[in-house]
């Protein structure tokens, strides 16, 4: 895949994990693919996944993830299986999607046993995919007139696939992953035992745990604010759709045959407004072809509900990162860069959660 997956609730990954090193992936990739790894080069790219770019004895290229579980768990000390159940349901969803005709899924080759990955070092999630040439693109504007119109026809056809692309696929809860974790963060600066950030945590600990008191009043205005919009999708039932989650450019290829769709990690069956904020740009012009194709259009507030829920898991998931154990590597240093950016946008006057792009 000439593209990377996606950037999910998490910062740029820039290095490759210490836990996973080539020789153990290749040894996974042969059991469970029956691939015969001939060399293997890490792709300093995307967002929440690691990448490799994989060939094999024969000359055929792959394009491998592995999502660090323990990274990725929706609670503190949350079990690394739940997780990996969440990330199956999503990748089964997608194949399921692809086998209903929506051939613009790139969805993961299945492993020996049918599954849609393999757990490596009993820590990893690993799946492989089709090496695809074509341009892809990075998170932000989409490049072209043609661009967004081109991905909102492709969410038109997801979001009209018969029933059984997610007869499979999980339903969105709506539950924050590391919320509880956050609100604790938010309380009051206390320096007696006990309070403040475990010892040893790392270098970004301390001036975390002291951006977020600092800041608590708008994150928590921005809490209530998602909780209220929570509370307004329950009175509108009947608007599930399987959805893709971050149909955003960066997960978007522009191939010989077409647009086609990367990143089915986060796929949930949901109001399809999950999927229709990233291209929202305040013109509601934009979805008429997408209302024409599917008999349904947007509400406004439902794609407030998932910008908002979009930076408060961002914040969240840095909160709980800088709580763990951290060196102070490439990828810590980005994430406290995008924690700072995050916290500057919601406490500012327009502090609404809007994303661009």
């Amino acid at each position: 895949m000439a593209g990377a997956p996606g950037r999910g609730y998490r910062g740029r990954v820039l290095a490759p994990p210490d836990d996973l090193p080539d020789a153990v992936l290749a040894s996974a990739l042969g059991h469970s693919w029956a691939i015969a790894v001939a060399s293997v080069r890490y792709r300093a790219e995307g967002w929440g996944s690691h990448h490799w770019d994989v060939a094999d004895a024969a000359g055929s290229r792959w394009f491998v993830t592995a999502d660090d579980l323990a990274e990725k768990r929706l609670w503190e000390d949350g079990p690394a299986a739940a997780q990996f159940g969440r990330l199956r349901a999503a990748l089964t969803a997608a194949a399921d999607l692809r086998d209903c005709g929506r051939t613009f899924v790139v969805a993961p080759v299945p492993a020996r046993d049918g599954a849609p990955l393999t757990l490596v070092s009993g820590r990893f999630a690993v799946a492989v995919y089709p090496f695809v040439s074509g341009q892809s693109f990075t998170w932000g504007e989409f490049s072209s007139p043609e661009h967004r119109p081109g991905v909102l026809a492709l969410l038109a056809a997801v979001h009209t696939a018969p029933a059984a692309a997610s007869r499979r696929a999980l339903a969105d809860d709506f539950a924050v992953p590391h919320r509880a974790g956050l609100e604790a963060a938010l309380g009051p600066a206390r320096e007696t035992a006990g309070c403040g950030p475990p010892a040893g945590s790392g270098p970004y600990a301390r001036p975390a745990a002291l951006l977020l008191r600092q800041n608590a009043a708008p994150v928590r205005r921005l809490l209530a604010r998602y909780d209220d919009l929570v509370r307004q999708a329950g009175s509108r039932p009947g608007r599930a759709v399987l959805t893709h989650g971050e149909p955003h450019a960066g997960n978007t290829m522009l191939t010989a045959r077409g647009w086609v769709l990367v990143d089915w990690d986060t796929a949930l069956v949901a109001p399809r407004e999950r999927d229709l904020w990233h291209l929202d740009r305040g013109d509601p012009a934009d979805f008429e072809a997408y209302a024409d194709a599917t008999g349904v259009s947007p509400i406004p507030s439902l794609m407030d509900l998932y910008r908002i829920r979009w930076d408060i898991a961002d914040i969240a998931s840095y909160a709980s990162e800088f709580r763990r154990p951290h060196a102070g590597t490439a990828n810590d240093d980005n994430a406290w860069r995008l924690l700072n950016s995050l916290i500057e946008r919601v406490s500012g006057p327009d502090g609404c959660g809007r994303t661009d792009g």
